[in-house]
């Protein structure tokens, strides 16, 4: 062998050595011990505790609308498949049971191989609550002559109209049924639905979805007030919201009161008005950080309103008056003029971002899941989007679908269920001969 082929066969015992010492080192008790422990598998589930919340299903208003907002959410209209009466009731007394597990969680229950499962399984065997609300919603449409509940509409519940900048698609409109699912997971809003669909499938279709999310934010430095959420335009959303652990507002805003003009059964239930609002985001992004400001109304990085230096400051419109610092037509000046007059508008806001994709003509499909509550849906959402008309922002955004629909009262207990109080106020009268 020629010294060159010698140095050669030598040179790769050494580097092959080298190679073998390497890998024992890495595997061996030597290796750093961090590395050792945080050494998952690429395939392993994220973990969290937050997998075991729950929300309470029994109250007098149901979860889902001053409960604290996950990151995730789901809105789903249905078309009502019932032929009577004792459907519908069956209808809500099963969504009642359904709903009443899928918050609590607990074990799937088994059955024999041969027949479908009990669960899609995507959770496993074990359902995890995961902070799961689901808030059931009636349309205006289910108050027409198949169940005998047209007496009992809800004053203001209508058929959401067009305002003047929308472009909305009817296959993203209206419904008789709505369900709101939030959750801390997109997979446990999925499992809730899929498991409702499987349980009522001549009794519910589905008409729309649009999912949607909310980016986490770090905890709150001790001493200052949490931040909201931000936008796909890149503004916090719900700087000015009303405060949702006031009960006395949320009385007065959110829910329907006792001895008000609505129907007796209507009592702690609520307005709900969704909104699908596509964002133009690729002509937002190019325009000026000044304009953006002026046609919201606030400071981009702060949230904070133009006199002020954080979010959740006040801005005082009287002290400008001509709008010299925000702008008469700014977007918050005109949801929310702040006069003694305007705070019969006052609406709860629960958001989600949402992206469905790409459009054909190559732009991205993304916007806001918009979804209020109100007392009265005149008043709140009608009212403040009637001021909103011929907004500078409307260039940048187009709702394109949605639906107003009431929030069902609570179920007090175990012998109640949703809807129940509906039913009752509307149960045909029988006589007797005598």
């Amino acid at each position: 062998m020629s010294d060159s082929a010698q140095f050669d066969l030598q040179r790769r015992r050494v580097l092959l050595g080298m190679a073998a010492t390497g890998a024992a080192i890495a595997g061996s008790s030597l290796s750093c011990p961090a590395m050792a422990a945080n050494a998952a598998q690429v395939t392993a589930a994220p973990s969290s505790e937050k997998t075991r919340g729950h929300h309470a299903f029994h109250g007098t208003h149901q979860s889902g609308i001053v409960t604290p907002r996950p990151a995730c959410g789901m809105l789903v209209a249905f078309d009502v498949l019932a032929g009577d009466r004792d459907d519908l009731e069956r209808l809500f007394r099963t969504l009642n049971e359904r709903i009443g597990f899928l918050m609590t969680g607990g074990v799937v229950p088994q059955v024999d191989p041969k027949l479908p499962p009990t669960d899609s399984g995507i959770l496993g065997p074990v359902v995890s609550p995961d902070n799961l609300t689901v808030t059931v919603s009636v349309g205006e449409s289910l108050f027409d002559q198949r169940f005998g509940l047209t007496g009992a509409k809800p004053k203001h519940l209508s058929r959401m109209l067009g305002f003047p900048n929308d472009a909305l698609d009817p296959a993203q409109c209206h419904g008789d049924l709505s369900l709101q699912f939030c959750a801390n997971t997109p997979d446990t809003n999925i499992h809730a639905l899929r498991d409702i669909v499987k349980n009522l499938p001549d009794l519910l279709l589905v008409r729309w979805k649009q999912e949607g999310s909310v980016p986490p934010q770090a905890p709150a430095r001790p001493g200052t007030p949490a931040q909201s959420a931000r936008n796909f335009l890149g503004f916090r959303d719900g700087s000015a919201n009303p405060d949702s652990n006031d009960n006395q507002a949320m009385e007065q805003i959110v829910w329907v009161r006792r001895g008000s003009d609505e129907p007796a059964w209507a009592a702690n239930g609520s307005y709900q008005a969704v909104r699908i609002i596509r964002n133009f985001v690729e002509r937002w992004d190019r325009t000026p950080l000044q304009e953006q400001e002026s046609i919201i109304g606030r400071i981009k990085a702060s949230g904070a309103p133009m006199d002020g230096h954080h979010e959740t400051q006040v801005p005082d419109y009287s002290q400008d008056p001509h709008g010299k610092l925000t702008k008469l037509d700014a977007h918050i000046r005109l949801a929310n003029p702040r006069t003694p007059q305007s705070q019969a508008n006052l609406i709860l806001r629960r958001p989600f971002n949402y992206s469905n994709g790409v459009n054909k003509n190559g732009q991205l499909d993304m916007g806001l899941l918009f979804i209020c509550y109100q007392a009265d849906l005149e008043k709140g959402f009608i009212s403040v989007q009637t001021r909103l008309n011929g907004e500078p922002l409307e260039e940048y955004l187009k709702p394109v679908g949605g639906g107003y629909f009431f929030s069902l009262p609570g179920v007090t207990g175990p012998q109640d269920f949703l809807g129940r109080t509906l039913l009752e106020a509307t149960q045909p009268q029988t006589t007797t001969k005598a």
